[in-house]
């Protein structure tokens, strides 16, 4: 599908996190000037994605065993913070397909991640939703259903889901986690008609009597609550306690490193209209030297930089949490994840007021016109808000306290 990654070309140094974060930063001013055609394409343009692919960023979580860089999640969404910069819709693309080698290195065995990771092409979509049944065969599973929302499907060589794995006893079905390359489903090519986000390639694909090998499926296994007691499988194999992590808070940071990224693009262009168009009343003059544009600035700069850090927060907690689990100190919890990803969602949504609050009300209706760039990252932000995570917020509210206050299930009580 595309040639192999520049971190596995031998005699090439690989890069350091900060040239990593460099290289992203440089491509901001193309990503931006190309995201009208982002959008038409309806995702990542291919001769950017080889770009990302010679800068080493789909090898970011791929094991160092496996000719991948390794780097911390810290990097790593960071890289995705600069891409979102330049245009949201185009990161979102990259960064849903590439940020799932950290799961299939921290959950699968060395077999399955010899296999995966050993061409050094791996970049992989993924959804939570189990709608794909699982029917075990000589050898391993039949697959049959359809999955939406395959953000970063157009570039991946593999998907990561989960299904419903029919039991040989009639038992009801139990939820498994796996694995299958990209021969194996159908690409829908249905992606496009959004509001916004139309850029992230978030097709369906379908999977029609798909056989999978035994290793690629494992059953009762859901990806947001893969146990972690004493390191995982990708930790021990690695040497690495970056792979003893849990799925659902790695999930959420990948949308909202996106929606920094974003605001910040916000940001940028706002700076870029205060410096270019006047005010609507008297006194006229630049809005660069109007008080009141001057505060909306300052107050949504000095927010954006606040989620940030708090972002920045949670992921060094979580790092904290790897460590601990692997060296048996304490438990990586599924509160700690849930919990943890509860913050990050509400990081997401005060963005979204940022831009609403501090900047979209007072940015002119000139640029909201169709194709200008406050009406695309408009656009971008409403469809995050919609997305599954941000509107499970109240539910997850709720299910928080049940978790903190240890509040047995109404069956028990």
């Amino acid at each position: 599908m595309t040639t192999a990654h520049a971190a596995a070309q031998p005699g090439l140094a690989a890069p350091s996190d900060e040239e990593l974060v460099g290289r992203a930063r440089a491509m901001r001013e193309e990503l931006l000037a190309r995201q009208e055609e982002a959008e038409r394409l309806t995702h990542l343009p291919d001769d950017l994605h080889e770009q990302f692919v010679a800068n080493g960023f789909y090898d970011m979580f791929v094991p160092k065993t496996y000719g991948g860089l390794e780097v911390s999640p810290r990097t790593f969404f960071a890289v995705c913070k600069e891409l979102a910069r330049g245009d949201m819709g185009s990161a979102w693309c990259f960064a849903l397909a590439a940020n799932h080698a950290l799961h299939v290195a921290s959950w699968y065995p060395k077999e399955v991640q010899d296999r995966a990771f050993g061409n050094h092409d791996f970049r992989a979509a993924s959804v939570s939703a189990p709608t794909v049944r699982a029917k075990k065969t000589d050898g391993g599973y039949v697959l049959n259903g359809v999955v939406d929302y395959c953000s970063g499907i157009p570039h991946s060589t593999w998907y990561l889901g989960q299904c419903m794995v029919e039991q040989e006893d009639g038992a009801a079905p139990v939820m498994g986690m796996f694995l299958a390359p990209e021969e194996r489903f159908e690409r829908l090519h249905n992606w496009g008609e959004s509001t916004g986000l139309k850029a992230t390639g978030s097709e369906s694909i379908r999977f029609t009597d798909a056989f999978v090998e035994a290793e690629l499926v494992v059953e009762d296994a859901n990806m947001i609550d893969i146990p972690v007691k004493d390191g995982t499988v990708g930790s021990q194999l690695h040497g690495n306690p970056m792979y003893a992590g849990r799925g659902l808070l790695t999930f959420t940071v990948s949308l909202a490193s996106l929606a920094v990224g974003g605001l910040y693009h916000a940001l940028d262009e706002f700076e870029r209209l205060m410096r270019s168009r006047k005010t609507p009343l008297p006194p006229v003059q630049l809005r660069l030297y109007d008080v009141d544009y001057q505060r909306h600035y300052g107050a949504a700069w000095t927010k954006i930089r606040t989620a940030e850090l708090a972002l920045d927060g949670v992921i060094a907690q979580h790092a904290e949490y790897c460590r601990a689990t692997v060296d048996g100190s304490r438990e990586y919890t599924f509160v700690d994840d849930w919990s943890l990803a509860c913050v990050v969602r509400e990081i997401i949504i005060q963005l979204w007021e940022t831009l609403e609050h501090d900047l979209l009300r007072v940015v002119g209706s000139g640029s909201m016109r169709q194709g200008e760039r406050f009406d695309r990252i408009f656009r971008d932000m409403s469809s995050l808000l919609t997305h599954r995570n941000p509107m499970l917020r109240e539910q997850a509210f709720r299910n928080t306290a049940n978790l903190l206050l240890e509040i047995p299930p109404p069956e028990a009580r």
